[in-house]
């Protein structure tokens, strides 16, 4: 078993947003949702060695628990350029074997940020 996908929530009409900040803040590339799922709104994103899929939830709520963690380099580096963009940016309780920090997407979901400790 491996994963495929993880999907959060967004409200509907703001793909575009959704774009600038998964695509221009994090570098994955928007991928065409099929055909039969378009009209249901939402957008797809693609990275290395991940997907991760927006849906239109009515009446939308953020996930401000649960949340993907996602693996990065240059972790001080993002910090600083999504807090730069205006996005909530905040850190938690140290995890051992990692730095990390965690920041809010523009529709309030939670995300995690992470990089191995090179100890």
């Amino acid at each position: 078993m491996k994963l495929h996908h993880v999907q959060l929530a967004m409200p509907r009409g703001r793909e575009d947003e959704a774009e600038a900040f998964y695509a221009g803040l994090l570098g994955l590339q928007r991928v065409p949702k099929p055909p039969n799922l378009e009209k249901r709104g939402g957008c797809w994103f693609r990275g290395e060695s991940i997907e991760l899929h927006l849906g239109v939830e009515e009446p939308f709520s953020p996930a401000k628990k649960a949340h993907p963690a996602l693996q990065v380099a240059d972790l001080p580096g993002l910090q600083e350029k999504l807090a730069a963009a205006g996005a909530e940016v905040w850190s938690d309780e140290p995890l051992e074997g990692y730095d990390r920090f965690y920041a809010s997407d523009p529709f309030g979901n939670r995300i995690e940020f992470l990089c191995p400790t090179s100890s």
